[in-house]
């Protein structure tokens, strides 16, 4: 694994991605929801080769939240895509929550990158009128007080996002250190009025990154927030076709202590 100072713009600071994925699809424009329909049940080597591009893209992080992956079903080729690009971009530690197993369709799921290993792991579901939707939860560095890392992708309708947000609430008020990443299928200034997401303590960038679609982006439905004792010290949507969304990276600073307890486990 890399330690801070060699995968990092600064000596102290963090890089965290988060990014919908689509399978690795690689829409470009409306039509492909059509065209390239077929690719979300067999596989292709366009696919494989959009892959490898987000492999190149992932290998400039810390710590990647992806979202819509799958565990290795035909889709995919029977391969399990997290691990796949947890090789290609040389991550030492990667975990794959599925959610919706549809056996040989599909295995579809949330991901976890880092080059930090965590001491524990949870895979929760969260509440919501249709399930398959989850939240992944790593906790790093110190056991007393850990910085804890979330991926999550929330759901489409208002009513169950506000009680999966709530749930994420109750989930990490405890921790001091938290990063939560995703698609939340609702802007910045939802969140900010959701009582769940004002609970948790966690910043919402005050600038609209748009994210989707991605060759016209128009929304901004993917998110990372931090803690308040996280500095923040850029947060940007990448101006990249891969998926039908765009990634939203972050560089962070971590409170002094916390740094420390990271960078032993790097």
């Amino acid at each position: 694994m890399y330690s801070l100072d060699t995968r990092s713009g600064a000596r102290d600071e963090l890089r965290l991605m988060s990014f919908n994925m689509q399978v690795g699809i690689g829409t470009r424009r409306y039509r492909d929801y059509v065209l390239r329909g077929w690719r979300n049940v067999l596989p292709s080597m366009e696919t494989k080769a959009n892959l490898a591009r987000i492999a190149g893209l992932l290998s400039q992080y810390d710590i990647v939240g992806l979202q819509e992956i799958d565990g290795g079903s035909r889709r995919s080729g029977y391969e399990n895509q997290l691990e796949w690009l947890a090789h290609q971009a040389d991550f030492g530690f990667w975990h794959l929550q599925v959610n919706r197993d549809l056996g040989h369709l599909a295995q579809h799921g949330l991901g976890l990158l880092s080059r930090f290993e965590p001491f524990d792991v949870h895979e929760h579901s969260l509440p919501g009128r249709i399930p398959g939707r989850g939240a992944l939860l790593a906790k790093f560095g110190d056991r007393q007080d850990p910085l804890v890392v979330v991926v999550t992708h929330l759901a489409l309708g208002a009513r169950s996002r506000a009680r999966q947000l709530g749930y994420l609430s109750d989930l990490t008020r405890d921790y001091r250190h938290v990063i939560l990443m995703g698609d939340t299928n609702c802007s910045a200034e939802q969140l900010q009025r959701s009582v769940g997401q004002r609970a948790a303590h966690l910043q919402v960038q005050p600038q609209m990154l748009a994210t989707y679609p991605s060759w016209r982006p128009r929304r901004g439905i993917d998110h990372i927030l931090v803690s308040r004792g996280i500095e923040v010290s850029r947060t940007e949507a990448l101006d990249v076709q891969l998926s039908d969304h765009r990634p939203v990276a972050m560089r962070i600073r971590l409170p002094e202590p916390v740094h420390s307890e990271l960078a032993q486990v790097s």
